[in-house]
């Protein structure tokens, strides 16, 4: 079930365009960042201090159903503020992958399993290796596990 409440789009133009063609092609369009050719899906979350919804195109990172959130902002020194969402309100957060949405559950990831999901990361995207090595912050991994 799509999470409800009053929808504020990104600050940033090119994640607003690319989440409505996105969403309003079921995924065939906007599946990409622009110039690249992985994939992505679109999450949705609710703000951590607004409580509005609040969307997200990331890197396609599953497996088994399982989908991992990878919060390196490029790389940047601090978290992006949708993994403050995830972490104030870990119930509320849907993924689109195509036209499919559904409901997930968030948990960060350590240790072995986080090991391993970050070399699913890095072969579904390999920039997050050059990411990893911009910042002195250890990428945290957040899964986004089904629970309908």
């Amino acid at each position: 079930m799509p999470l409800e409440g009053e929808y504020e789009p990104s600050p940033e133009k090119w994640v607003r365009d690319q989440v409505e063609v996105y969403e309003r092609t079921g995924g065939r369009e906007g599946n990409t960042l622009p110039g690249r050719t992985e994939p992505v899906v679109v999450f949705t979350t609710r703000g951590a201090k607004s409580g509005k919804v609040r969307k997200n195109p990331l890197m396609r990172v599953e497996h088994d159903g399982v989908y991992a959130m990878v919060a390196s902002q490029g790389g940047a020194p601090k978290h992006p503020t949708w993994y403050f969402n995830l972490k104030a309100h870990p119930d509320q957060v849907t993924v689109q992958d195509g036209e499919r949405v559904r409901d997930g559950v968030a948990r960060e990831i350590e240790g072995d399993e986080y090991d391993q999901w970050w070399e699913r990361a890095v072969a579904a995207y390999r920039d997050y290796a050059d990411y990893q090595q911009k910042t002195a912050r250890k990428i945290p991994i957040v899964l986004v596990e089904p629970t309908s």
